[in-house]
Parts: C-alpha cells; structure tokens; sequence
C-alpha cells in the first residue's frame, strides 16, 4: 500500500529569510503555532522537537533535520514521541521556498505518512490553520487569534 503525502502551497508578502527564521525561530512559532516551538541547531542530523513553549518537557512531535539550505529547503522526519521508534509511523515534511515575484511560495510537502492514520487526519487539518496564521503573522504583524486556533485544533 502506498503511503499518502498531504501538500499544502501558500503565497505570502514576505521574503525567504523571514519564512525561514518564521519556521525556526522558538519566539516566532510561539505566536502562531499555539504556544508552542521548533527547537534545534536546525543542522543536517540533529534533532528537533515540537514542544510546549513554556514547559519543554511536553513534547507533541519529534524527528531529525534530513536537509536544511536556509532559507529555501528544510526537510524533516516528523513522529509522535512514542511512535518516533517505528518505522511505520514516521514521516518526512518538505518546506520549500522560493521567490514568487515580490513574496514568496512556501510548499510543505507531508510524505510518508501512515493510511488512514491519526496523524494523517490531524495534520490535514493542523497544516491549513497553522501555515495561515504563520502567513497572517508575517503579513500583518498578528497571528490569526489565538481563539480561532485553539477552536480548530481542538477539533482536529
């Protein structure tokens, strides 16, 4: 069985340095991510971990940095802490951006992902909301409100 990859492309005002310090700056996803940041050294190999901002120790998805040319290429492993172990289970996500006249188009590419999994249903929902308030950040200052997206991903 082949395993579905989910693609999410948006167009944004801004410039590849932001997007990029945007994807991996812990205070920059802290103001559109729920509260949450990507942290590591963002070098091919080393680990990286979806967490809490204010409490590191709770951790929602972790993986290893496949790639990263900044700021136009990142590529992750991407698993739940208690799935990051199986094979199976674990799945790659693909940040591409490239200049598109005076913004930029941010492609993240889910692949690998496992069939009708939790994480497949999540993350099909989790991507739109979070990369339009990634796109609203950097475009008007302000992430979408903080309601609206705590709203979805409780559905989610």
């Amino acid at each position: 069985m082949s395993r579905p990859s989910f693609i999410y492309v948006t167009y944004i005002n801004s410039t590849p340095e932001r997007v990029w310090q945007a994807l991996t700056d812990p205070a920059v996803t802290r103001k559109y991510w729920v509260n949450h940041r990507n942290a590591s050294d963002w070098k091919v190999g080393s680990e990286w971990r979806h967490e809490d901002y204010d409490d590191a120790s709770l951790v929602d998805i972790v993986g290893h940095v496949v790639e990263s040319a900044p700021p136009r290429h990142l590529v992750l492993t991407w698993a739940s802490p208690k799935d990051a172990e199986i094979p199976d289970k674990v799945s790659r996500v693909t940040f591409d951006i490239e200049t598109c006249g005076d913004g930029i188009r941010l492609t993240v590419t889910h692949s690998e992902l496992e069939p009708d999994s939790p994480m497949l249903s999540g993350i099909s929902r989790g991507w739109p909301l979070v990369l339009s308030s990634l796109k609203t950040l950097l475009e008007t200052g302000e992430p979408l409100p903080s309601l609206l997206v705590k709203k979805a991903k409780q559905r989610s």
